[in-house]
């Protein structure tokens, strides 16, 4: 019976993540100018802003996303307290008056000069670290309602409820979503995962109801066509872009949803110009790099020398691979519609650099692996051969 053991060996990070990642990019930047090229000539005289800021966010990303990958991910866990002290701070930061920026009807930006900062995105990467730090930690324990489940929620409660604030709820179930699959990970009893849900629900409700345009999102999901020019707009035009586009798409450049028809086409719904322009072999492709992403990340949380850094790793993998399933959701009508951006591909500056700094974190993790020990041995010097007994 060969014995397993555990040996740490620096090699370099996932070529395919890397590459998935760079793919992903490639889609979303042809697709953030041919869906906003018109909107941007109509209303600011230039059909590449949107693609040149987009470019501009995407070379920040890989310098933090190379960055990030320079530095040990077990340093982040001696910051994890900092780091959610931080995220924490910078959301209560975005709500006082004069400090956040209000757009679209929300606080959900710092303003630096030209530049805008969704303290929102930080505080996932915080949540992420503190939680797989925390359960890592705690080890069996976060198999104890009191000591192992109950403190994770409790902050990640706290967030959410500073995030429903601003308000964003899409962003706030993320928060929680996120933090239930790590402690589901990390060995917490599902009865009691399960108990809390089903507790966290009338607050869930109360949320919705006390927002009348929450209300009709959900109104709008459950009949679009009872609503067409107000909660279902969004929608109808979505699944007339999929429509049209068919199995090969209308022709690259060619949609005409992007016409003022579809609202946010190069943001939340440019899953939707994907399948207007390209199909549904264009939407096939992009789902197979996600799916891609989501098996290679999986294969560096598998292989991660320590609990926190496979803990880690599959809460980065979940909540990316999550947020997209939670775009497409939303573009294809099978949820409610959120203000969810799909990563790597809508426009977006901080999103994208957070989510850049993430796959930095990752691919650090994959630079460590446990290896089997006929794997160690073949690094070793090879020894002479052992005589049978009996020869010359």
């Amino acid at each position: 019976m060969s014995a397993r053991i555990d040996v740490l060996h620096r090699r370099a990070g996932d070529a395919y993540l890397f590459g998935t990642v760079l793919a992903l990019l490639a889609v979303g930047l042809v697709m953030v100018y041919s869906a906003s090229s018109v909107v941007a000539y109509d209303q600011l005289g230039d059909s590449g802003y949107f693609l040149k800021r987009q470019a501009a966010w995407i070379a920040i990303g890989l310098t933090a996303m190379w960055l990030a990958g320079r530095i040990h991910y077990r340093r982040l866990r001696r910051l994890a307290v900092p780091l959610l002290v931080v995220g924490l701070v910078l959301l209560i930061a975005v709500l006082l008056p004069g400090v956040g920026r209000v757009a679209g009807g929300a606080r959900r930006w710092l303003q630096a000069g030209p530049f805008s900062f969704q303290p929102v995105e930080a505080a996932k990467l915080a949540l992420l670290v503190y939680v797989a730090h925390f359960a890592a930690r705690r080890g069996l324990g976060v198999r104890d309602l009191a000591r192992g489940v109950a403190p994770p929620l409790l902050v990640t409660g706290i967030a959410a409820a500073l995030v429903l604030r601003q308000p964003d709820m899409g962003s706030a179930m993320m928060l929680v979503a996120g933090t239930v699959l790590l402690l589901f990970l990390a060995g917490a009893r599902v009865a009691h995962l399960a108990a809390l849900a089903v507790a966290a629900l009338p607050a869930a409700a109360v949320a919705i109801v006390a927002a009348d345009y929450r209300m009709q999102r959900i109104l709008g999901f459950l009949d679009p066509w009872s609503d067409p020019q107000g909660a279902g707009f969004h929608v109808i035009q979505s699944l007339l872009a999929f429509g049209s586009g068919g199995l090969l798409g209308v022709g690259l450049g060619a949609s005409s949803q992007k016409f003022y028809y579809l609202p946010e086409r190069h943001t939340d719904f440019i899953f939707a110009i994907v399948g207007e322009e390209l199909g549904l072999l264009g939407t096939g492709g992009l789902l197979a790099l996600f799916a891609l992403f989501a098996y290679r990340g999986y294969r560096i949380a598998r292989a991660a020398p320590d609990r926190f850094g496979a803990l880690l790793a599959a809460g980065i993998t979940a909540t990316i691979v999550g947020q997209a399933a939670l775009n497409m959701g939303v573009a294809t009508g099978l949820l409610p519609v959120k203000g969810v951006t799909l990563p790597f591909v809508s426009f977006g500056g901080t999103s994208l650099i957070m989510t850049l700094v993430q796959v930095g974190i990752l691919s650090n993790i994959s630079q460590y692996a446990r290896l089997e020990a006929r794997e160690a041995a073949r690094r070793l010097p090879a020894r002479p051969p052992v005589r049978a007994w009996g020869a010359s």
